[in-house]
């Protein structure tokens, strides 16, 4: 018997609680309704309206860094190795081409030097010879075999001054200018481009093997932006499209960019570089800084209401629907791009081909208000 009464007490201290959360919603409900007279209507302003399909921008906000391309950035090195004499290259330093930035000395530049000017004497003796051969063996006085003999020697000599000339060049001497009046133990590094220093790898006095880079130079005139988007984003992008970037320090100051390549592989992070050109280059941007940008993105598809139809209320939005008998249900709603008064409706679907507030919601909000203080 006393089972039977615990479970009936159970079920009638459900059954009232039900009606309790019952009660509750409907006063809820009724707390976020308002009803107004045609003609508290007409003061207010009302005006209504339906939710309408608009071509909106979205933003996608992405990251990345400032970079060059690989023709931009220069190192330097010696060909033949040596002795760095002297420099005035310092990081930052601007540089402008043709510019001397190292000075050179090695034995082997005087030995390199002296080489080609001998067998530049020599390939003269065995021009004539080879001229005086020929003409030697018109009348037979020679045999063929020697006349053979002097032209492979003088065409042998020829490969070996055109070995040595290039030599000469790599090292910045020009071998038509070279004679034995001019030889020298230094040589010169000159600029490739007009920039600036990045790094200093050398100092006086060290010796330089072929293999290493003594400066890094950049050029910053064609810099550009390395974005990283990821794969979903990726449909969102095209070439041409444009894009505004800023640093964290200084986010009020807006670079605009346009996209002038995308990549075509994913990466292990699942996203893809995308390279954007600067409209105009600002020397404050250095290789290697990381920016925020943002890239505007549209959207044929987007539902929207008049901004004006949302409020806000306890830092959420609003907006409200006519029901029957002139009355108004506040519903809260997901907002996204604010564009030329017209804010985007995300949740949308829960309110298609219903009547709204288009104009005179913030009364409408201030009405609820003043009922629930009563």
């Amino acid at each position: 018997m006393k089972k039977y009464i615990i479970a009936g007490c159970i079920i009638a201290a459900f059954a009232c609680n039900n009606k309790k959360k019952e009660a509750l919603a409907e006063t809820n409900e009724n707390i976020n309704t308002t009803t107004l007279t045609a003609k508290q209507q007409a003061a207010i302003g009302i005006e209504l309206g339906k939710l309408s399909k608009k071509s909106i921008s979205t933003i996608l906000k992405v990251n990345g860094k400032i970079d060059v391309p690989p023709q931009n950035m220069i190192s330097v090195c010696m060909p033949l190795g040596g002795f760095l004499k002297s420099t005035k290259l310092l990081p930052g330093m601007h540089i402008a081409k043709g510019e001397v930035i190292a000075v050179m000395e090695d034995q082997q530049y005087i030995q390199l030097q002296q080489d080609y000017l001998l067998s530049k004497t020599k390939l003269a003796y065995l021009e004539n010879e080879y001229q005086r051969q020929k003409d030697l063996n018109k009348t037979k006085t020679t045999s063929d075999k020697v006349l053979q003999q002097t032209e492979a020697e003088y065409k042998s000599q020829k490969i070996v001054i055109g070995a040595l000339a290039e030599k000469l060049k790599l090292i910045n001497l020009n071998p038509d200018k070279l004679t034995e009046s001019n030889i020298s133990h230094t040589i010169n590094i000159y600029a490739t481009i007009d920039g600036f220093v990045t790094k200093v790898n050398v100092n006086i006095g060290k010796y330089v093997a072929a293999t290493d880079v003594m400066f890094e130079l950049v050029n910053p005139n064609d810099i550009h932006l390395n974005l990283k988007v990821f794969e979903k984003d990726i449909p969102s992008i095209f070439i041409g499209q444009k894009v505004k970037c800023f640093t964290n320090h200084q986010p009020q100051k807006k670079y605009a960019c346009e996209i002038i390549l995308i990549g075509k592989d994913i990466n292990n992070d699942r996203n893809t570089d995308v390279h954007c050109h600067f409209e105009t280059y600002d020397k404050t941007l250095i290789p290697g800084t990381y920016m925020n940008a943002e890239v505007e993105v549209k959207s044929d598809n987007a539902f929207v209401l008049p901004e004006e139809a949302i409020v806000e209320y306890q830092s959420k939005r609003y907006l409200f629907i006519k029901d029957i008998n002139d009355s108004y249900k506040m519903v809260e709603v997901s907002v996204g791009v604010l564009e030329n008064g017209f804010v985007e409706i995300i949740n949308a679907e829960s309110i298609k081909g219903k009547v709204v507030v288009i104009k005179g919601a913030y009364s409408l909000l201030m009405s609820i208000k003043n009922k629930q203080e009563e």
